[in-house]
């Protein structure tokens, strides 16, 4: 090889993220990017979107093409191309042509592996039936969203609860019933995307709770909401198996009796896609996902990895952690191509920092949750109180609940959740900034917040909430 070069496994955020920075650094260099898929670069969290009509084009999701990598960015991107093998003694990795159906080695200098995460899917019986889907890839959303255009084209008696669909044989069919397994992020997302569609909906979770281990006093309002628009929702019920007619899903089989599906969606999480890694003896960590320091180097020489596939470290407890988020995927993915490039960057680490949409309800949270703090053997307090988004004199301001988790004694804040139809998104960006600096309640309760009116209270439901925790540290 005349020019240094670089490859990646996988596209998408971190993927191309890492090849894109090492190009800005290295003009000169040769940037190379193997992906299994059709797709290098999309908006993997707007795929709710997508199918509930609000996004009228997938190709509105595509935020870099190959064409446009190759020719403004000057970045090989090879689509439909597998790699099978990473020969690490002869820096070689093993590639399958999935369009030609032929197999070439490519030599590097240094490579990134962004293979992200793959979907948990289960073994239960009936698992391969058709239509029960899981929504991590840009193929995954034109799928589920061909599948309820199908179903049906326009809705007679629009408003009812008892509509049907006439498909485009003009044949009329009742409503569509759709079972959501799993009441984390992407669950709640479909809900509002499924029930925007016409759907029937229900909701299997398995735990005592929706959104995982956030507090109750966050998750009783969302399973509020979502009651109120009609979705069903079944706590602390396990699935145990699909049966369906003609290879085809109706039904999900629970430790509480069955229930009728046209449409089963799984959002039960996601793992490390790192079979390759450890094939190669490349160490994998917390989780299964491969083991960086906080440069985002492997065991391996001039071997980086970056995104789902990836550890990280939360910057509360200094422990790794596997967090797959897009937000980390990219900030790893570009500090990756930095370093292969020869720079000796941090990754400084993650906060878990996330919010969601789940219908007119914002929720929101960073860091530790109770959960987590009483499972890291903290000795933690929580404190929860209601503001408001705006002035009471102002009109349209709506209610925020604040919860606040800090550490007895030293007062140091561990983590944040809200929930509120408003004003929820930047505070707790203000909140997570406020992780990093490791402040305690004391230093948050004296921030110097904006006021006016429209945008906030005199004493913003960040500081009444921070108040109230420093009288239970």
């Amino acid at each position: 090889m005349d020019k240094e070069r670089l490859i990646v496994i996988g596209g998408v955020a971190a993927g191309m993220s890492a090849a894109s920075s090492f190009k800005r650094l290295k003009p000169e260099g040769e940037a190379i990017v193997f992906e299994k898929d059709y797709f290098i670069s999309y908006g993997a969290c707007s795929l709710p979107y997508y199918i509930s009509n609000d996004v009228k084009d997938f190709n509105d999701l595509i935020t870099l093409t190959p064409k446009i990598a190759t020719d403004e960015r000057n970045i090989d991107v090879c689509i439909r191309h597998e790699v099978r093998a990473i020969d690490i003694d002869r820096k070689e990795v093993t590639v399958f042509d999935l369009n030609k159906n032929e197999e070439k080695r490519y030599g590097y200098d240094r490579l990134v592996i962004a293979t992200g995460g793959l979907p948990v899917k289960p073994p239960l019986p009936g698992i391969d039936l058709q239509n029960i889907f899981t929504i991590r890839t840009l193929i995954d959303g034109i799928e589920i969203k061909k599948y309820i255009d199908e179903w049906g084209i326009f809705q007679v008696c629009v408003g009812s609860p008892e509509c049907l669909y006439v498909n485009r044989f003009g044949e009329n069919k009742r409503q569509m019933k759709a079972v959501i397994v799993g009441g984390g992020y992407i669950g709640m997302e479909m809900c509002e995307s499924f029930k925007k569609r016409g759907i029937d909906v229900t909701v299997i979770e398995k735990t005592d709770r929706v959104l995982g281990n956030m507090d109750t006093s966050i998750t009783d309002i969302v399973e509020d909401k979502i009651k109120a628009e009609g979705v069903k929702l079944l706590k602390e019920t396990s699935v145990e198996g699909f049966a369906g007619i003609r290879g085809s899903v109706t039904k999900v089989i629970t430790d509480k009796g069955e229930i009728e599906a046209d449409l089963v969606l799984l959002s039960i999480g996601a793992r490390p896609n790192t079979e390759l890694a450890r094939q190669s003896g490349i160490e994998l960590g917390v989780s299964g996902a491969i083991k960086v320091d906080e440069y985002l180097r492997t065991n391996k020489p001039d071997i980086f990895a970056a995104g789902d596939c990836a550890e990280a470290t939360h910057i509360v407890t200094g422990k790794k952690v596997y967090i797959p988020l897009g937000t980390t995927a990219n900030k790893q993915g570009r500090i990756a191509g930095e370093n292969a490039a020869g720079k000796n960057n941090r990754f400084e680490g993650v906060a878990g920092t996330a919010i969601t949409k789940i219908f007119d309800l914002e929720v929101s949270r960073t860091g530790l949750s109770p959960a987590e703090a009483k499972r890291e053997g903290l000795d933690y307090s929580v404190t929860t109180i209601k503001g408001r988004s705006r002035s009471s004199a102002y009109p349209a301001g709506k209610p925020i609940i604040v919860t606040l988790i800090a550490e007895k004694g030293s007062g140091r804040l561990l983590g944040a959740q809200m929930v509120g139809q408003e004003g929820v998104a930047h505070r707790i960006d203000t909140l997570a900034a406020c992780l990093s600096a490791r402040m305690t309640v004391y230093d948050v309760a004296r921030l110097d917040l904006g006021y006016a009116p429209p945008f906030a209270t005199v004493w913003d439901p960040i500081l009444i909430a921070a108040n109230a925790a420093i009288k239970k540290v």
